[in-house]
């Protein structure tokens, strides 16, 4: 079943230069809602960014889904919710969880693996 993404392609806008793909649920790309949770692992190539974005809502059914979640460019999910854009320099092992009501995000260490 095709997605009814709240971004059309071309109000799509390069503001980050390309730095890789990354996943992000539905929640945000379709359904329109803000970052809420993000973390980076450790990229499994040059073309993976390690980065990982959700609304934070997500339960664990949801989750499980795998057609919950899509690949996309970096610069794709920064016009979703521009409030990622100063952390994407960050060092992976690291969450960022966003700060209720605001653009800014706690840093939060992912746990070991």
């Amino acid at each position: 079943m095709a997605k009814n993404f709240k971004l059309a392609p071309e109000q799509i806008r390069r503001l980050v230069p390309f730095m890789g793909r990354c996943i992000a649920s539905d929640l945000i790309t379709v359904e329109g809602r803000l970052v809420g949770y993000m973390y980076r692992e450790v990229p499994r190539d040059e073309n993976d960014s390690g980065w990982s974005f959700l609304a934070g809502t997500e339960v664990e059914d949801y989750m499980s889904v795998a057609t919950n979640f899509e690949i996309y460019e970096v610069n794709t999910i920064c016009n979703y919710d521009p409030a990622v854009i100063p952390y994407l320099k960050e060092e992976p092992g690291f969450a960022f969880v966003r700060k209720t009501g605001t653009a800014q995000f706690d840093r939060v260490a992912l746990r070991p693996e």
